[in-house]
């Protein structure tokens, strides 16, 4: 393939295009010879003809130099990412949880605050409560309200941070409402829209979010295979009341303008702590995401049938889903979730254990996004590291069962659930 984006989709063409066209030809070169599709450069190093042109990539990283920097076919992806958000620039990373840790990093420093929504993946409470305060950055964990969000700033408050559609809790953030209160303390706003298929559902950057990160193991993956992640930063974002970018002779603002956000976010991620996408995996990713509307289309129509039939069975509690006309939170999906409800839910049943044990179909693993139906009990697996009150602030009770819906055929799922809830 041809690393000159040029040979990619014309820029001025991009709006114009439909998220299907987008997700096939977004990172694919044009020209005699070159190959249908996303290659695998599988190579540390890339060769430089002269000592200028290696000084030049090294302050640059435009082309390609060293694996661990940039890699052509996760800049491919990385490309392709970027279309599919709404993005200025997108940096791709070993998981979901690498990419969480660099786009927090990219707004922090010791003695910054973050304050956060408290319905998360408990691998993102893990890093806000246990890893960023060795660090020297403190974070605030509050309910998934504006005013809740609104009350916790801080003067040295240089990020909010919230999913698009919590996890397990199926609420939606008021993202427009989050932006603005950011903005208006000089802190920038990052979405985790992993939930949001790659926009799909969901671009929070047409909401004012500075940063959109992904867990790429989820729907852009799609089949369960691959682990990844990715940052994608805007083109509005304003960095001059935050320290990081503005000290200095010369500054990051002052080197890298418009592009210092995503500049650190690849040092950070890349460069400096190397938690690097293989391209193997890149290519993995990319061949999903040609997938990924139609795959989530259709697990969004299922998942809204299951959470009807769950909704009305007399032996499941509270359902967590956005697509509900009951749901507390189906006016925010309204506004803010254009393709989709989604394909998670969480509901409650009295014996988990009885009835996981009893499932045929649906399998038991702790994963998301896959073509296959899963379910697992966060209780005591994904949020089980947690302290009860910040499970039960994240939606979670030893009754939850959280289920990622797949591919399967409606009455299949709908049955297997029923005979286990007998």
């Amino acid at each position: 393939m041809n690393d000159d984006a040029s040979h990619d989709l014309p820029p001025a063409l991009l709006p114009d295009l439909a998220y299907d066209t987008l997700a096939v030809h977004t990172g694919i070169g044009r020209g005699t010879g070159i190959g249908v599709g996303i290659p695998i450069q599988q190579m540390a190093a890339f060769q430089f003809d002269s000592l200028d042109a290696a000084a030049e990539e090294f302050q640059t990283n435009a082309g390609s130099s060293y694996s661990r920097i940039q890699n052509p076919t996760v800049k491919a992806l990385e490309r392709r990412i970027t279309a599919l958000e709404g993005g200025g620039d997108t940096v791709c990373l070993s998981s979901g949880q690498a990419a969480s840790f660099t786009a927090m990093l990219s707004a922090c420093r010791a003695g910054d605050h973050i304050v956060a929504t408290s319905s998360l993946f408990g691998g993102s409470v893990g890093l806000l409560s246990g890893i960023l305060p060795l660090m020297g950055i403190t974070a605030t964990l509050v309910p998934n309200t504006p005013d809740a969000v609104k009350a916790a700033m801080h003067p040295n408050t240089r990020l909010v941070w919230a999913e698009t559609i919590g996890n397990p809790a199926a609420d939606v953030a008021d993202l427009s409402a989050l932006a603005e209160i950011a903005h208006t303390s000089g802190a920038l706003f990052g979405v985790d829209n992993t939930w949001g298929g790659v926009g799909l559902l969901c671009r929070p950057l047409d909401f004012g979010a500075d940063i959109v990160t992904h867990s790429l193991t989820k729907w852009a993956g799609g089949h369960g295979t691959v682990l990844g992640g990715s940052v994608t930063v805007g083109e509005r974002h304003d960095l001059s009341r935050n320290t990081i970018y503005t000290e200095g002779e010369p500054s990051l603002l002052d080197t890298r303008g418009a592009g210092a956000l995503a500049w650190r976010q690849r040092w950070f991620g890349t460069s400096q702590l190397g938690m690097v996408l293989p391209p193997h995996s890149a290519f993995l990713v990319a061949q999903g995401l040609e997938t990924l509307s139609l795959r989530l289309t259709r697990e969004c129509q299922t998942a809204l049938g299951l959470a009807e039939f769950l909704n009305n069975h007399a032996g499941v509690g509270r359902v967590n889903y956005p697509g509900l006309t009951g749901s507390p939170h189906h006016a925010l999906a309204q506004r803010y979730l254009t393709g989709g409800f989604g394909a998670v839910m969480s509901f409650e049943v009295k014996q988990p254990a009885e009835f996981l044990s009893r499932l045929k179909v649906i399998r038991m693993a702790p994963n998301l996004g896959d073509t296959r139906t899963l379910v697992v009990h966060p209780w005591t697996t994904t949020h089980g590291r947690m302290p009860e009150a910040a499970r039960r602030a994240a939606g979670v009770t030893p009754q939850s069962i959280r289920m990622s819906v797949g591919v399967e055929a409606l009455n299949d799922l709908q049955a297997d659930l029923a005979q286990a809830l007998s």
